[in-house]
């Protein structure tokens, strides 16, 4: 079958990979797709949300399934605008998409339905949430915009000039745009974190590999919040911990969005802190993680393209998937500057150089001439297998030696 990628970044670029080496795949194209990703989808140029291109090349390449990888065109409605041409999609509706497109939504989703998650509450009026902040006595705090950010609307606040800080830049300088007319205040969870994704086709659904995220840029978990500097899979869970997020999160999740008539196809990503208490839900997010999918993709033995199809034909049930021995890790490469203001146009020197066996998912770069050049703030993932994580990060490691271009700069404890 066909294959259309809505998409040009590092997640796009890892599940390029796998959908490639499926049998059941004759064609991968991707919207807008990018140079890194060319010889694995075709890049059409098409913007991933203008809708009519996107939906008039289905039908003139005869593409059978659409996987859209963004949260982005999710949130403006792509799957139901393809849908409604006659293209099988892999994403939800814009209303399942609503899950991450507002934390309110999610929030009130999660209350509803008795998944656990922080005590929360939601502001309007950044004079309403300075009152709130004042009136706090315990800390940290953590302050979130309410829309999409880029994986970079959440603050962590270790005191009252810091929450102060954050709802100025968030509701009042506008950093976000209007994702931060409204904000959540909520409570700050202690324990270890982790990613857990599993494919949904509305009715059932089937977990991936737990992975986990490393969100600050720099080592020891210190300085600001990003998109993700790097992940390893499979995070090591005993068989209670996993019994409780299925149930509590999971099978919950699956009752709430039948309930409230949700349409809901493709995958679901639970970020969760595993607390004292028990796993505890922080977000929703309605597509792969970033950069979990470059380590999670190794990671699946079975078909995902079969898998994929079967979620936008709602036929998931009875489907298994097998998981592939050992671990994975991904080190993010971020340009100079990043998250605040990266700074684009540097040349990439040595990819030509890293061993076979370990790969780089282009998640922010152009082309010319044959070069690559930085284009973004993240940059390049770096992805390594290996008997154990502690193996497959000394690989990924090793890589990146390989790797130059001005301004580089990486976190050196992925997996530690």
């Amino acid at each position: 079958m066909n294959i259309l990628i809505i998409g040009s970044g590092g997640r796009e670029h890892a599940l390029a990979w796998k959908l490639k080496a499926s049998p059941l795949v004759d064609k991968l194209y991707a919207a807008p797709g990018s140079a890194g990703m060319a010889e694995l989808a075709e890049p059409t140029g098409i913007a991933q949300d203008d809708f009519e291109k996107l939906a008039g090349f289905c039908l003139e390449k005869q593409i059978e399934l659409a996987v859209v990888g963004p949260e982005a065109p999710l949130s403006k409605g792509a799957a139901d605008f393809l849908s409604g041409r006659g293209v099988k999609v892999f994403g939800p509706s814009q209303k399942g998409a609503m899950l991450e497109a507002s934390k309110q939504f999610a929030k009130e989703f999660m209350h509803r339905h008795y998944i656990p998650t922080a005590d929360f509450q939601v502001f309007y009026d950044s004079g309403c949430a300075r009152e709130k902040i004042k009136e706090n006595k315990k800390y940290p705090l953590v302050i979130k915009a309410d829309g999409l950010a880029s994986g970079k609307g959440v603050r962590i606040c270790e005191n009252e000039a810091q929450a102060l800080e954050a709802v100025s830049d968030f509701m009042e300088k506008r950093v976000f745009g209007y994702s931060g007319s409204k904000i959540i205040i909520e409570e700050f969870l202690v324990g270890k974190e982790v990613s857990v994704m599993a494919l949904i086709d509305g009715e059932t659904f089937l977990m991936l590999p737990v992975s986990r995220d490393h969100k600050r840029l720099l080592d020891n978990n210190e300085g600001p919040n990003t998109g993700g500097m790097g992940a390893f899979c499979p995070v090591p869970l005993d068989a209670q911990i996993l019994e409780a997020i299925k149930k509590e999160v999971l099978e919950r999740f699956l009752a709430g969005i039948k309930k409230d008539r949700l349409p809901y196809r493709g995958v679901i990503y639970a970020g969760l802190m595993l607390t004292e208490k028990g796993p505890k839900t922080l977000e929703f997010n309605v597509r792969f993680g970033d950069p979990e999918t470059q380590c999670l993709m190794p990671m699946i033995k079975s078909d995902l393209a079969g898998l994929m199809l079967a979620c936008a034909e709602g036929k998931l049930a009875g489907k298994t998937i097998e998981t592939e021995a050992g671990a994975c890790v991904c080190v993010t490469l971020a340009a100079r500057g990043y998250p605040g203001n990266p700074e684009k146009g540097a040349w990439i020197q040595g990819l030509d150089k890293t061993p076979s066996e370990v790969l780089a998912f282009h998640s922010g770069t152009s082309a010319e001439g044959g070069r690559f050049f930085v284009n973004g703030g993240r940059v390049l993932g770096v992805m390594a297998i290996g008997a154990d994580i502690s193996s497959a990060a000394k690989k990924a490691y090793a890589a990146i030696k390989t790797i130059n271009f001005d301004g580089m700069q990486y976190r050196r404890d992925i997996g530690a």
